[in-house]
């Protein structure tokens, strides 16, 4: 074993890579991955700006070459590895802002008192606040339910959101206004729960 090892850290990049596209073993791959682990480390945290995403990042990098590689043509190993990190990085990053913008959208179509903007469905979600908002939101009235879940995590507005559950617009906009209202009352609660 150690024998193979030592023959796979002697060969270049693009044998390694001949070996792994003909004989799919990962062994061969982890060697040629391990080599620009650091860069692919590096590019994810500069994208991220956190050790813990990064990390994930590398071993999904990882996941993702065992069914890339074989659709590529790789002249050059490093260079394409780094395309594939930043691509990567930028996709999670782009999920991350869409994901961010449902919970800012409600903000731009309201106008209600400042501290009602900053309601943490709002802002952008950790995931301890996800599990938070989840149980509360199972806790509203049904229509209040119906109405955050449509706008916020079906990304629906107020009008489609009326068509479907047969409403007028300015019910909608009221049951969501309420229901964050009370989910705000909801997390609230939860926190002081954990504080004490």
């Amino acid at each position: 074993m150690f024998r193979l090892k030592k023959n796979l850290e002697s060969k270049k990049d693009q044998q390694l890579l001949q070996e792994y596209m003909e004989q799919g073993d990962l062994d061969v791959l982890g060697e040629l991955f391990g080599r620009y682990m650091h860069l692919v480390f590096g590019v994810a945290l500069k994208y991220f700006g956190n050790r813990e995403l990064a990390k994930d990042a590398v071993s999904q990098i990882f996941e993702r070459l065992i069914t890339e590689i074989p659709k590529f043509e790789i002249q050059n190993f490093k260079s394409w590895l780094f395309v594939v990190t930043k691509n990567f990085c930028l996709m999670e990053i782009r999920k991350e802002k869409a994901h961010r913008n449902r919970f800012e959208k409600f903000s731009t179509n309201q106008n209600m008192e400042s501290s009602e903007l900053l309601h943490p469905i709002d802002e952008a979600p950790d995931s301890s606040l996800e599990d938070n908002l989840k149980h509360c939101i199972e806790r509203l009235k049904l229509e209040q339910k119906q109405c955050v879940v449509l706008f916020y995590y079906q990304e629906k507005g107020y009008k489609e959101i009326a068509e479907e559950l047969e409403l007028v617009e300015k019910k909608v906009k009221s049951y969501i206004q309420n229901g964050k209202r009370n989910l705000k009352i909801c997390l609230e609660q939860l926190e002081s729960k954990h504080e004490v």
